[in-house]
């Protein structure tokens, strides 16, 4: 397999398996949602976890792959106040937590990189 084709279905199985956990276990989700959002977090959640799957079959498809790596490029961005909202609510807790917190902001970054990377793939196939 073409190492563009292992990425993207890295990518596809790494947003199938967090899509699957915002349903799976969606309290730690809730808790991150930004309190600006209208309404009730599990609704967000939910609503996260289902364009994270939606995001997945696009990616792993080829024919959509250009794009749905695109859009997901704009999710990781859209999905960085939820984690801001994460470690302003965990900046009291123990040590552990806190780094796990905080590590997740910049680790935004190559995931963005990653679905550029991925979208870049798949235009010169097409």
């Amino acid at each position: 397999m073409p190492a563009p084709s292992r990425s993207a279905l890295l990518l596809s199985g790494l947003l199938a398996a967090a899509g699957a956990a915002h349903f799976a276990a969606p309290r730690g989700f809730d808790a991150i949602v930004p309190k600006a959002l209208p309404g009730e977090p599990r609704h967000w959640t939910r609503l996260s976890g289902v364009a994270e799957v939606a995001l997945a079959a696009g990616v792993a498809h080829p024919r959509t792959r250009r794009s749905a790596a695109g859009l997901t490029g704009a999710f990781f961005v859209a999905v960085l106040p939820a984690n801001l909202q994460m470690a302003a609510d965990w900046r009291d807790r123990p040590a552990p937590q806190r780094a796990m917190a905080y590590a997740r902001l910049p680790l935004q970054v190559p995931l963005i990189l990653w679905a550029e990377s991925v979208r870049r793939g798949a235009a010169h196939r097409s």
